[in-house]
């Protein structure tokens, strides 16, 4: 609906726009400045390295069934520094002129909901509990984002597609707030 407004408003008044399309942003900043914090966070990534280190006591798989390798739900994460700059671009790329653009921001390529447990336990060092649940009901198997078009157009190159790197900046985060927790 947004992108159906600001083409309408393009259209309308002399207004030029980029609309960047986020897919499952996670990871935190390398320099350690922010991150997610979020009390409360259903983001599997963010739950995975809070139940790493403790602050869970477990976690939920929701279903084990679905049409993919090992029957968990895939989808393309993207950390926030790619995002950043992505945005970065998408500004560069509006102040020389260019027409409006609707764009995905993903790597074009994704982790299952296994996938990113087992990433989390073996960067963290730590084993933790795993539930199995059902299902969550319009859960789709996969949404993997194409990256093409801000690739082409805006000439946007991910530094940080790894899951480990991605997982790594989000556990030091997580890290970082248990101990300003601490100090409060």
């Amino acid at each position: 609906m947004t992108e159906m407004m600001l083409a309408d408003t393009a259209v309308a008044h002399d207004f030029k726009y980029v609309a960047l399309r986020y897919f499952n942003v996670a990871g935190a900043d390398p320099a350690g400045r922010t991150g997610q914090s979020t009390r409360g966070a259903t983001h599997l990534i963010k739950v995975a390295c809070e139940t790493a280190l403790g602050k869970r006591a477990e976690i939920t798989v929701y279903g084990t069934d679905y049409p993919t390798a090992d029957g968990t739900c895939m989808r393309d994460y993207i950390h926030v520094s790619d995002l950043v700059a992505a945005h970065a671009e998408a500004l560069a790329f509006l102040r020389a002129g260019n027409v409006s653009l609707v764009a995905n921001c993903g790597y074009g390529h994704g982790f299952s909901v296994l996938e990113v447990i087992d990433t989390v336990k073996r960067v963290s060092g730590r084993d933790f509990r795993v539930i199995v649940g059902d299902r969550r009901p319009g859960d789709p198997a996969a949404v993997v984002a194409s990256p093409a078009r801000i690739q082409e157009r805006l000439g946007w190159r991910p530094r940080y597609a790894d899951l480990d790197t991605i997982v790594d900046s989000a556990l030091r985060w997580e890290k970082a707030l248990a101990h300003r927790n601490q100090m409060d």
